[in-house]
């Protein structure tokens, strides 16, 4: 009996010791490998969301351009790798504290247990977030960009204007000395990307027969969606890899209450684009009479976008109250882009830009540490910088090397005049 009673009693001990480093956190070194397991599982999820985006592009763009969409993505995304590592980065995190841009160097691995987590998962998780930003702009342009100006421009997003504005919040800049708060990225991503796509969309100008001599958009039939089907599905992988977008922002999961949080993440994520979904779904039915299903599709990515900038924070229920309204932003605003003749292919602006702004704007309604003035300030230093130097890019790109394709190439559709390659239906 005194051994059983011992053994009962250290079998007791133990269990409490258990229950009590649970919540108490664990050592250096598991909470590292955590955290870093973290930023790595995020890190694939949201490069993931390359392919997601590249099949979303090909869905909506005629069937003249579906290859030169798999081109431009595949590049934009081995672009924002290359920049990000050679100088991105650095002009990111080497900010000094309350300032405005880091130092134009190659990033470098410098792990130690101290940090928290693994320096190379850090760039890794980072430079998805970069090709993002990328991939927001080529919807936009589809159709008649050249593919080469377009990487160019890639390049010098990736590298040099993303990272900037980015280290303004993340970096520790002059946006986080001022109190603005974007978790996720709504708008250091998102409508920055817009941004950059609105400034290259107003030099660009319409497609071919886009809008009639009177400013009406012209009947949808010769701009009929390629595969419904195919847009679908990369809704879906982006809808997917957003879980990796914003549960990896948590940044941490080596305790109890950043593995809760990253949980929590998870489920205001999925509502708010449920919401987002059908939404949309209502609304066009009441608007047009009809179900429009690639308004659902952007329904669900409006949802997401919005509440990117403070996932964690809302109940479920304002979760889905912000994913319904970001919806509905992206509906009406596709309607106000058609009544300005900026022609948005896939409906970037109003996903990423109209519903990422109204995301920033209502984070203090959760998160009470944010403050309107600060999150409309952070908005429009991100919103105007990044329009401004991605217009005068695209201006001087416009005015030497040409950045549109012939009228001729684009009768022939970009896959033939762009890539060499045409995709052929069954019935050819």
């Amino acid at each position: 009996m005194p051994k059983l009673k011992m053994s009962l009693l250290t079998i007791i001990g133990g269990l409490t010791l258990l229950s009590s480093s649970a919540y108490a956190g664990v050592d250096a070194e598991v909470s590292y490998i955590l955290n870093t397991l973290l930023f790595l599982i995020g890190g694939f999820l949201v490069m993931w969301m390359a392919a997601g985006f590249a099949m979303l592009e090909s869905g909506l763009v005629t069937s003249k351009s579906v290859s030169t969409i798999a081109a431009k993505n595949i590049g934009l995304y081995s672009i924002a790798g290359l920049m990000f590592w050679l100088v991105g980065y650095n002009l990111a995190y080497g900010i000094p504290e309350g300032g405005y841009i880091g130092t134009f160097l190659p990033w470098s691995d410098a792990s130690s247990v101290d940090t928290g987590y693994s320096d190379g998962s850090d760039w890794f998780f980072q430079m998805v977030f970069c090709a993002t930003v990328c991939s927001i702009v080529s919807g936009t342009l589809a159709e008649r960009i050249k593919i080469w100006p377009f990487f160019l421009f890639c390049a010098i997003l990736a590298g040099i204007i993303y990272p900037i504005e980015m280290g303004w919040q993340w970096g520790g800049g002059h946006l986080a000395a001022a109190g603005f708060s974007d978790f996720a990225g709504s708008t250091l991503v998102h409508s920055a990307g817009a941004a950059a796509a609105l400034a290259g969309a107003i030099l660009l100008g319409p497609r071919l027969g886009r809008f009639t001599e009177t400013g009406e958009a012209a009947p949808m039939q010769p701009f009929a969606s390629s595969s419904i089907p195919l847009a679908t599905l990369g809704v879906f992988i982006l809808w997917m890899g957003w879980f990796g977008f914003n549960g990896g922002s948590q940044l941490a999961m080596g305790s109890f209450e950043d593995s809760s949080a990253v949980a929590t993440i998870f489920i205001n994520t999925n509502l708010a684009a449920c919401a987002g979904v059908m939404a949309c779904a209502a609304v066009s039915r009441l608007v047009t009479g009809k179900t429009d299903v690639i308004m659902m599709l952007n329904g669900a990515l409006g949802g997401l976008v919005a509440i990117t900038a403070e996932p964690l924070a809302p109940s479920p229920f304002l979760a889905i109250i912000i994913g319904a309204i970001g919806g509905i932003i992206v509906f009406f605003g596709t309607g106000l882009l058609l009544k300005l003749k900026i022609d948005d292919v896939v409906g970037a602006i109003p996903v990423h830009g109209f519903a990422g702004i109204f995301g920033t704007l209502v984070v203090p309604l959760t998160n009470s540490s944010a403050s309107f003035g600060a999150q409309l300030t952070g908005i429009i230093w991100v919103n105007l910088f990044v329009f401004i130097v991605a217009f005068a890019v695209w201006y001087l790109m416009k005015i030497t090397m040409g950045i549109r394709i012939s009228e001729e190439a684009e009768k022939l559709g970009t896959d033939k005049a762009e890539v060499g390659v045409m995709a052929y239906s069954i019935r050819d």
